[in-house]
């Protein structure tokens, strides 16, 4: 029996124990992204999670979200990622965000191609007929690499990264107040028709629906309401 060649794993296993523990989480898919990017997911009662979303920024029970309550909703979130309580969602805080707390949410790196095979596949049509055969790795989890990304696949606004998309000055900060304006305008794009006023019935129309997995292939003459919405003017 090779000895020395027994004592690299049991050596690495000693390293393991001495430091922290490694803790993997597994979700169940999907979850929804709140307007804010906070996750919610789905539970033994089948409760849908926009659902559960809606109960908790409905503040006043009366079946109705306002911008108030959109941004107290903003507040508590931001609470909960602010974890050292400087009054700012700082680099680190953003990390731990993506990794820990949605990690669904990270951007698709793992579909980039090599600059020489993406360059060669460019020349080629980007679609075919409908029954044709789709080109290899370009779909994940019925997700095609030129479709939604991030967030978006699961939120109400085509946003890939809600969070650091707050940062309105780019100082790779969010303050509060960022936070709390990037709500307003959230609201203002899910309020289309200006009610000042958001209801559950409204919100569900507007969720993505999952792809079926297998093969993903654009569908032809669908629109995502999501996309190329204009961002409101003033505060």
């Amino acid at each position: 029996m090779n000895f020395p060649a027994m004592m690299v794993p049991l050596a690495m296993l000693a390293a393991i124990a001495e430091g922290q523990p490694i803790t993997v989480t597994g979700y169940p898919w999907a979850p929804f992204i709140s307007p804010m990017g906070e996750p919610f997911r789905s539970t033994k009662q089948g409760e849908p999670p926009i659902a559960r979303w809606f109960g908790q920024a409905d503040r006043n029970r009366d079946s109705l979200i306002t911008l108030d309550e959109m941004q107290a909703d903003a507040d508590r979130f931001f609470a909960r990622l602010d974890g050292n309580r400087d009054g700012a969602i700082d680099p680190e805080e953003i990390k731990v965000y993506e990794w820990e707390i949605a990690p669904e949410i990270q951007v698709n790196s793992q579909w980039r191609r090599a600059r020489g095979e993406a360059a060669a596949e460019r020349s080629e049509k980007a679609d075919r007929e409908d029954g044709g055969e789709q080109r290899r790795g370009d779909e994940h989890d019925g997700y095609r690499v030129d479709g939604l990304q991030g967030a978006a696949r699961y939120a109400l606004l085509n946003i890939p990264q809600p969070v650091a998309s707050a940062d309105a000055d780019f100082n790779r900060l969010i303050t509060r107040d960022e936070f709390r304006q990037a709500a307003s305008q959230r609201f203002r794009l899910l309020d289309g028709d200006g009610l000042g006023r958001l209801s559950l019935q409204q919100l569900e129309a507007r969720q993505p629906a999952r792809p079926k997995g297998g093969r993903a292939k654009r569908q032809r003459d669908t629109e995502d309401r999501r996309i190329g919405l204009p961002l409101p003017e003033g505060d």
